[in-house]
């Protein structure tokens, strides 16, 4: 059994069992239905209350709240694999280590969190929130978790942990940018003098996009998809190429922002124009310094294994919590590694000392303890 609980080991790995073996990727709104009818049928199961089911843009979202919330527990259980990822990988547990397609990343962490809630003595103050499209950038629950999460004395994201079992003390903030260039057509062998060539100034700018990062300060600047042009003999009317920025803080987002968005033509005859822009904000350090330091208490105080706090290049929900305010705490799910990776494991023994670490730590914030 597992200390302050009354859920043992056999049942927690049936029940991750349970959502691993219903496929959920992102892109497949049917998938992500039946996934959520698991979730919510399990999630019922363990604490003895349907959730809410919110539909947004055809994408199912599940939360449970018990009154006024203080404390979020944030999950989603969507996940990067496609359909037919469990006839090559299935859902196995051999040798302490359970294996199969979103088990690490994160459906490890949504049972944890049903599980933590129905031990607490007194649930009044919690939200469960389980979303369905955090793979892809969350665009459909984004205010969703912003609104839910506003007013909480903390966000606890069952997001699975760093290399180690170490939490998610910092996470960088994400910009998403396309640049569009529009030139003129022409004739690449007969007179191409009569045309603006968009990919020319696509490659200059591509060069400066690249520039704008700062290595000393964590900024990542990075041209990924680029296409330009229509047919081999003809010069390029159109060219279009995303942008992938990273950042340690907001001053770095809004230092690249403003660059990219100054960006202005070079060859004569074109004209840029750029979409996007930050989709989320840092978690800095500032947000988890209290809550990390409250998790590392309670795991001193009760002997399970200690952990590190990183800070991580990936963004996750825990960025909209933050970025509003809210005192955040991310990686406090599964302990394991290879997210998105056929490797993909939880550590079984890790599972039972994480459970216990979460039903203590939402149970102080509740109570208000070290706020």
């Amino acid at each position: 059994m597992v200390a302050g609980t009354a859920v043992g080991v056999e049942q927690l790995l049936s029940d991750i069992g349970e959502l691993v073996a219903c496929e959920s990727p992102s892109d497949d709104l049917d998938a992500v239905a039946r996934s959520a009818d698991v979730v919510a049928g399990l999630g019922e199961r363990i604490l003895g209350v349907a959730p809410e089911r919110i539909v947004i843009e055809g994408r199912t979202h599940l939360r449970w709240r018990f009154g006024t919330p203080r404390a979020l527990l944030l999950g989603h259980h969507d996940t990067v694999w496609p359909l037919g990822s469990l006839d090559r990988l299935p859902f196995s547990v051999a040798d302490g280590v359970l294996r199969g397609p979103g088990c690490f990343d994160m459906k490890t962490g949504v049972v944890m969190a049903f599980h933590a809630v129905a031990a607490l003595q007194d649930r009044d103050g919690v939200s469960i929130l389980v979303t369905g499209d955090e793979e892809l950038g969350s665009p459909t629950s984004r205010e969703l978790i912003e609104s839910e999460a506003a007013g909480c004395r903390a966000a606890l994201v069952l997001e699975a942990s760093a290399d180690g079992g170490a939490l998610k003390i910092a996470r960088k903030g994400v910009s998403l940018y396309r640049v569009h260039v529009e030139g003129r057509a022409a004739h690449a062998g007969l007179e191409p003098e009569r045309g603006a060539n968009a990919s020319i100034e696509a490659a200059g700018l591509v060069l400066g996009v690249a520039a704008l990062g700062d290595a000393d300060a964590g900024t990542t600047v990075t041209p990924t998809l680029l296409r330009a042009g229509t047919t081999t003999n003809t010069v390029p009317a159109e060219a279009e190429f995303a942008v992938d920025v990273r950042v340690r803080t907001v001053a770095e987002q809004d230092r690249v922002d403003a660059a990219i968005r100054a960006l202005t033509p070079t060859v004569a005859g074109t004209v840029v124009r750029i979409d996007g822009g930050p989709n989320r904000r840092p978690m800095e350090t500032s947000s988890s310094q209290a809550l990390f330091a409250r998790a590392a208490a309670i795991a001193e105080a009760a002997e399970l294994a200690l952990f590190d706090g990183v800070a991580v290049g990936g963004a996750s929900d825990g960025n909209f919590t933050a970025g509003i305010g809210v005192p955040t705490l991310d990686g406090m799910g599964a302990v394991g590694g290879g997210a998105h990776a056929d490797d993909e494991h939880v550590l079984v023994a890790m599972i039972p000392e994480r459970l216990a670490l979460l039903e203590r730590l939402v149970a102080a914030v509740l109570s208000g303890e070290g706020a």
